[in-house]
Formats: C-alpha cells, sequence, structure tokens
C-alpha cells in the first residue's frame, strides 16, 4: 500500500509540473532583466565623463595616488620596525612611490605640452609667453628636466629593488628554503633592468 502511494504521488507530481513547464519558460522569459552597463557615461558628480580624460585630470589623480602612496610608504617603515610587516613589503611600499612620481612627472609634461598647443590650436597669440623662447616653452623645459630626473630615480630604485631582491633570493636559496625558479626570476629581472639602462 505504501508503494503504491508513492508510486501515485509521483505521478501525479510528474504530471503537474509537465503541465507547468511551458508556463514556467515563458514566465522566464517574460522576466529576463539586462545587466547595468559596465562603462560609466557619468561621474560621481553628475557631470558626463569625456571619451579620454584630461591631463589636468591624469595629473590630479596621479598627485592623490603620489600622497596615499607616500602615507603607506610612511606607515610601511613604521609597520616593519615593530615587527607587524616583512621588509619586502616595506621596501615593495617605497619603490611604488618613487614610480609613482616619475608617472605623475610625466603627466605634468605631458599637460604642459598640451596647454602650450592649446593656443597654437586655436590661432590666437598666447598671452603668457610674448616672445618665442619665454614662458611656456620655460615651463615645458622645466617640466621636461623634472621628467628626466624623476624617471632616472625611478630606474635607479628599481634597479636597486631588483639587486636587493636577487641577494634575497641567493640567501634564501642557501639556506634551503629558497626555490631555484625564483633565483632564476631575480637573476633575469637584474639583467634586463641593466640592459634596459645601456
Amino acid at each position: 500500500m505504501n508503494s503504491l502511494m508513492v508510486f501515485t504521488f509521483v505521478c501525479l507530481a510528474l504530471t503537474v509540473s509537465a503541465g507547468e513547464l511551458p508556463q514556467q519558460e515563458e514566465d522566464a522569459a517574460a522576466l529576463e532583466i539586462e545587466p547595468p552597463l559596465l562603462i560609466k557615461t557619468r561621474a560621481t558628480d553628475g557631470s558626463p565623463l569625456d571619451a579620454a580624460p584630461s591631463a589636468a585630470a591624469d595629473v590630479q589623480r596621479l598627485q592623490t595616488a603620489v600622497a596615499r602612496a607616500k602615507q603607506s610608504a610612511a606607515s610601511a617603515e613604521r609597520l616593519f620596525k615593530a615587527g607587524i610587516l616583512a621588509r619586502v613589503e616595506a621596501e615593495e611600499r617605497a619603490l611604488r612611490v618613487v614610480r609613482l612620481e616619475a608617472d605623475l612627472a610625466e603627466a605634468e609634461l605631458e599637460s604642459a605640452k598640451h596647454e602650450a598647443t592649446i593656443p597654437a590650436q586655436s590661432g590666437r597669440p598666447d598671452p603668457v609667453s610674448p616672445g618665442p623662447a619665454s614662458g611656456v616653452e620655460s615651463v615645458i623645459a622645466q617640466a621636461l628636466e623634472t621628467a628626466r630626473v624623476a624617471v632616472a630615480a625611478r630606474d635607479r630604485a628599481e634597479l636597486a629593488a631588483a639587486a636587493a631582491n636577487l641577494e634575497r633570493q641567493r640567501k634564501l636559496f642557501a639556506l634551503g628554503s629558497g626555490r631555484k625558479a625564483d633565483l632564476n626570476r631575480a637573476e633575469e629581472k637584474l639583467a634586463e633592468l641593466k640592459a634596459r639602462d645601456h
């Protein structure tokens, strides 16, 4: 008797669910929702976004990133001394500051070049620079020199970090806790950076 009741219940359930299948498919098609667009067309303040960020916005974004990276690097040194953070992480944070400063200097150079081309594109004379070798050109020359110094500092910092990493990997490998692949990767990275500088 029990098996007959179970068989009847299963048959009844299959009949009911088979009758509802087409209705469920129609409901699912009617309830389809499109996902939101991943490309934003408005900024957080509601203003329309440009297709490409302006040079001034890029400089401002990098200035904020440099300030945050400096705070992070300062806290990393303190955390390392307290034994909370590894030396490698503190070095990475310091290297990030140098890299962002170089990016900022290059963005400021691009911004200065962009500002210099605006009067030429509009066809009106530049009120800042009455002569050919003043004003805008001196700003561009100064930005170029700042960018050159920052990029050279970044290259030196990356080379020093790669050398320190290679030394660390050699010590770990000698102690038996490092891997040969990590040592080879560190050697290749240092060789690549040295070749780039020459």
